[in-house]
């Protein structure tokens, strides 16, 4: 039988156990109900059960990797927009690149604070907690040519249909939305999507931008690339890109 939860729960895959045990550990005394696993086959089976609502994942996992579960995560319709949170003894630019480009939306370099991984995961909580249910009022709708979006229902639509958009995608999208007419800097929207400072070279903006345009079909061209500085939203865009 399926188990509820009052608290959202939160499925934490770490080889070593000690480090599990004490994140665990730190988590419920925050009141956050959590599960561990040691490896990717134990949590495949848990999310067969319970999805949870938050995913940390260690990269260096016995079999299948972190990355691996990542994107597995990430192809799933099941758990595509589950928020998750990269949590490694790699702790170099290249490897938060890599797990930031491949669809994570947090990382956390060991060793850790205890009190820093409670604080990032009730943040990842409330990010993925703001597209609540229900209609949205007409003057909560962000408009852009085709292109409509509503906060508080957490939906998207282009040409009058339904965009199928990740959680990330959503957030920047709306961004842009919001800041429309204005050019982006990738690493403004770096910060203020993914709630991350960073400095060097990714392609996690791009990568979103790509999948987003993608998305939009014949609508991709609202979204411009301003070379060398970022993207911006223009409803009288003057060429397709």
């Amino acid at each position: 039988m399926q188990q509820t939860y009052n608290e959202p729960m939160i499925y934490y895959v770490e080889d070593d156990t000690n480090i599990r045990e004490l994140a665990l550990y730190a988590l419920r005394q925050a009141g956050l109900e959590a599960q561990g696993f040691p490896d990717a086959r134990a949590f495949q089976e848990a999310c067969a059960m319970q999805i949870p609502q938050l995913v940390l994942l260690d990269i260096m996992l016995p079999g299948t990797d972190g990355l691996a579960l990542l994107d597995e995560l990430r192809r799933d319709p099941k758990t595509r927009d589950i928020p998750v949170m990269m949590l490694t003894a790699k702790g170099t630019e290249y490897d938060k690149v890599i797990g930031l480009d491949a669809g994570a939306d947090d990382y956390l370099a060991k060793p850790f604070g205890m009190m820093e991984l409670v604080s990032r995961c009730n943040a990842l909580l409330r990010r993925a907690s703001r597209g609540g249910a229900g209609s949205a009022a007409s003057e909560d709708i962000l408009e852009c040519g085709c292109i409509r979006l509503s906060p508080s229902a957490h939906e998207a639509w282009a040409g009058g249909s339904l965009l199928d958009l990740t959680l990330k995608e959503f957030e920047l999208l709306r961004k842009l939305m919001e800041e429309e007419g204005r050019a982006l800097t990738r690493a403004q929207l770096l910060e203020d999507v993914w709630e991350i400072t960073f400095i060097g070279e990714t392609r996690t903006v791009d990568v979103h931008i790509r999948h987003i345009r993608q998305k939009l079909g014949d609508d991709a061209h609202y979204i411009e690339t301003i070379r060398g500085v970022g993207y911006k939203l223009n409803d009288k865009p003057e060429a397709k890109v």
